[in-house]
């Protein structure tokens, strides 16, 4: 007998780098999450397959991303960089080796151990994977062993979008562009930054616009179901460190945990709420698990080759002061982690049995990212945590779409105003870094409404203008994108980002004046802008102008 379901939700996003730039913002980025991150974590589950274990992982793929991963351009240019990568190693074996400049064992035995694992991951992706990432994802679903989940097209920030028709094409485009990818639709979704508005005036919900879309159920924060306050404690490992806590106002207690799924009150859409201490547990700086000094440093790398040679060795100690790095005794600690988690786990949903006699839901979530990119070892923990909850437990690993067929929620429930974000509100995304943006975003919002009801009401529809309104989708799509405000507000990226959203910006208004009245589509800019932001070639102007059973399901909704 189960003592209750253990959802492992993945959510992948990285924001649109291809042909913008290489280093330190950039394609270098999404070359280093497919070589640590995206490839190992489909060797993980296809080896869990092979063994006979499924993975019954929950892994969200942004549309965004997904159309990176399977970009030709963004695939010659990863192997180019594994190549560099491998060759750099190769180079510090014969620096540090005992005929180099700087004989130095320890290091010697790293480049080797660098120069292999990166000749088995671009091996991997050539061969085991025939350079198709998205089609391995594919495969492991459609066999069950995993489930995937979509996302805004984009990753726009939901609530702060002015126009109901912005809201409509991002998740329409995201269930669309699944559809493309992975060959069925969509029945999860990952709201941007767990953002979420309830129905305000005359607009309604945000989970309006995933029902419409076909989208059956999304992710929310623990303080979300429960009430009370976000705690202080979170996010606090790769970019996430440097953003100021400013609580949002407590609410009281609702009666309910998350220890169960629930139905939004107005539409048949399921939400389930992050289970804090499990979550916790690996975010927390203080007690998370990829704080361990025995684990790679992610900050210090060799000043020449770029490689990580060193630990983390403790959560006070400088770069200058830190230790080599050994990756078998990083082993041994994920050995006890994965146990120590394993057994949270059990004793969670068993007290929740014993409480109730009902057998309970943890759901965590993540940023994929984490894993394997962040904390280097983190890939290996899942597998461990997986085949161990196999062997060892009477947890149930369910995907999100089997816990809520076997378990449908019983219990409506209102969400207020929220995301993920440090303090469970919008202001990483507001605030005074950031105001100047919004503005530009509703402007473009505006002019790509008016401009493609007047398109569609036309009795000629002219192929060039067509054409044109599909690129300033486009343009809109990638100008809506929350990672540029969340850049800016962390500081990590904060001129790249900028530089972003103005060229997005740039594009979108001059692709416009190409489609007002008197003027011309200039066909060279055009073709020049399409080949820079290639993205969502089956973009449906009809997304960006709401249905007669849209507005009228909405109205029924707000009476």
């Amino acid at each position: 007998m189960s003592v209750g379901s253990f959802v492992f939700m993945l959510h992948s996003h990285l924001p649109y780098y291809r042909k913008a730039g290489m280093w330190p913002f950039g394609e270098e980025n999404v070359f280093e999450c497919l070589a640590e991150t995206y490839i190992p974590i489909l060797n993980m589950i296809g080896n869990l397959h092979d063994d006979g274990v499924q993975a019954k992982l929950t892994i969200g793929i942004t549309p965004v991303l997904a159309e990176q991963l399977a970009d030709e351009h963004m695939k010659q240019g990863f192997e180019k960089w594994v190549e560099i990568r491998i060759e750099k190693a190769r180079e510090d074996e014969t620096r540090y080796g005992q005929r180099g400049e700087t004989p130095d064992p320890e290091r010697l035995r790293l480049a080797r151990f660098y120069a292999d694992w990166y000749s088995k991951i671009v091996d991997s992706f050539r061969n085991r994977w025939n350079r198709d990432i998205i089609g391995g994802f594919k495969k492991y679903q459609d066999s069950g062993d995993i489930e995937i989940t979509t996302s805004a097209a984009t990753h726009g920030f939901s609530p702060l979008l002015a126009e109901d028709t912005s809201l409509q094409a991002q998740y329409k485009a995201g269930a669309d562009n699944y559809k493309k990818h992975f060959g069925v639709d969509a029945k999860g979704c990952w709201l941007p930054e767990c953002a979420y508005r309830p129905a305000e005036g005359d607009r309604p919900s945000i989970d309006h616009w995933l029902h419409e879309a076909g989208l059956k159920y999304f992710f929310t924060e623990s303080f979300v179901i429960t009430g009370g306050q976000t705690s202080q404690v979170r996010r606090v490992f790769g970019p996430y460190g440097s953003i100021e806590y400013i609580p949002a106002p407590e609410r009281p207690p609702t009666g309910y945990d998350t220890f169960e799924a629930f139905w939004l009150k107005d539409y048949p859409v399921a939400v389930m709420g992050r289970h804090e201490i499990a979550s916790y547990q690996v975010w927390s700086a203080g007690t998370g698990y990829p704080g361990d000094g025995n684990y790679r440093e992610f900050h210090k790398k060799d000043d020449v080759s770029g490689l990580h040679y060193w630990k983390l060795t403790s959560k006070t100690t400088d770069l200058g002061d830190k230790e080599l790095y050994n990756p078998e005794t990083a082993l041994m600690r994920i050995q006890e982690n994965s146990d120590h988690y394993v057994g949270l786990l059990q004793n969670a949903l068993t007290n929740q049995l014993r409480s109730t006699s009902k057998p309970g839901l943890v759901m965590v979530s993540f940023d994929t990212e984490l894993f394997g990119h962040w904390w280097f070892e983190g890939i290996v923990f899942i597998e461990q945590v997986i085949r161990k909850i196999h062997e060892y437990t009477a947890v149930k690993m369910q995907t999100a779409s089997e816990y809520l067929e076997e378990f449908p929620p019983q219990h409506a429930v209102e969400l207020p105003e929220s995301s993920w974000g440090s303090g469970g509100h919008w202001q990483v995304w507001s605030n005074n870094d950031t105001e100047w943006m919004w503005p530009v975003i509703h402007a473009a919002e505006k002019q790509m409404k008016e401009l493609v009801e007047k398109h569609l009401s036309s009795s000629s529809q002219d192929e060039n203008r067509t054409r044109a309104l599909k690129q300033l989708g486009r343009e809109l799509f990638l100008l809506e994108s929350s990672d540029w405000p969340f850049l800016v507000t962390t500081a990590q990226a904060k001129q790249y980002a900028v530089e972003r959203f103005r060229g997005h910006q740039e594009r979108f208004f001059a692709i416009a004046e190409m489609l007002k009245p008197g003027g011309n589509i200039d066909e060279a800019k055009l073709s020049e802008i399409e080949n820079i932001d290639n993205c969502f070639q089956e973009l449906k102007l009809e997304n960006f102008r709401l249905t007669e059973s849209s507005i009228a399901a909405s109205t029924t909704t707000r009476k």
